[in-house]
């Protein structure tokens, strides 16, 4: 599969065998996302945290909901 993908809503990635919107994995760590969203996402959180345990400590089930939070 290839790594490219098609823009959709919000500038976020479609899969290529069937349209649907990807889902950033849980393992992804936060300072990678840092690299995306820059560095002022989940200030106070360490860059070592996993996206599902940021989530979890949230309260909320998505990546979208934790950047519309601000």
């Amino acid at each position: 599969m290839s790594k490219h993908c098609n823009v959709g809503l919000d500038d976020r990635c479609r899969d290529l065998l069937n349209g649907e919107i990807r889902h950033k994995r849980g393992d992804t760590l936060v300072g990678t996302l840092r690299e995306t969203y820059g560095p002022n996402f989940a200030p106070g959180v360490r860059s070592d945290t996993r996206l599902d345990t940021l989530r979890q400590r949230a309260g909320v089930d998505s990546l979208s909901k934790i950047l519309n939070r601000k």
